[in-house]
């Protein structure tokens, strides 16, 4: 191939691959972040209670994510598991960074070197930072987060309710257990 030919093809696969890593980090159409986001106040460690299954966390019981201040601003993530095939925990630790400000509940998150995901808190209890509902960068991605192993039977139904109106699929989700320590 001649060199502009191959020059322009290559600022093509630049541009495709930046659009595609672009829309890893976005927030689904539809779905409003959180504002009033407190950093301070989410940090420590939350239980999933519920989820959409993904090849990731398959088979994990006694799942949990755990934040923390990093040096450089952002937050530390260390996702904690119970893989019952295998019989033993697994862990993945990872970084996350505000994507506008502060107070706004959309952050990106990255377990895999420069590729980062979006991570969209849509629903938060602000009272005692109790629950959370927490979006992937598409309707694929879905989480229930709490303080305790268990959620109130009225914090389950106005998840499922909200979920399902934004087009989640509640009917595929998966409620691991909180049996280890």
């Amino acid at each position: 191939m001649n060199k502009p030919v191959t020059c322009v093809l290559h600022r093509l696969l630049l541009a495709c691959s930046l659009v595609l890593l672009a829309a890893c980090v976005g927030v689904p159409k539809g779905i409003t972040p959180v504002d009033g986001f407190d950093e301070s106040r989410y940090l420590g460690t939350w239980y999933e209670v519920a989820r959409l299954d993904h090849s990731f966390e398959r088979g994990m019981s006694n799942v949990t994510a755990t934040y923390s201040v990093r040096e450089d601003g952002g937050i530390d993530v260390l996702n904690r598991g119970y893989r019952e095939d295998e019989g033993e925990w697994d862990e993945a630790k990872g970084r996350a960074y505000f994507v506008e400000d502060r107070q706004t509940g959309y952050l990106k998150v990255s377990f895999f070197g420069p590729f980062y995901g979006a991570y969209v808190v849509f629903g938060l209890d602000k009272q005692d930072y109790g629950h959370a509902f927490v979006a992937g960068p598409n309707r694929d991605y879905l989480w229930l987060l709490a303080r305790t192993p268990e959620v109130e039977e009225t914090v389950m139904a106005q998840f499922l309710e909200r979920a399902g109106a934004l087009g989640f699929a509640t009917e595929a989700l998966i409620f691991p257990s909180h049996n280890r320590r």
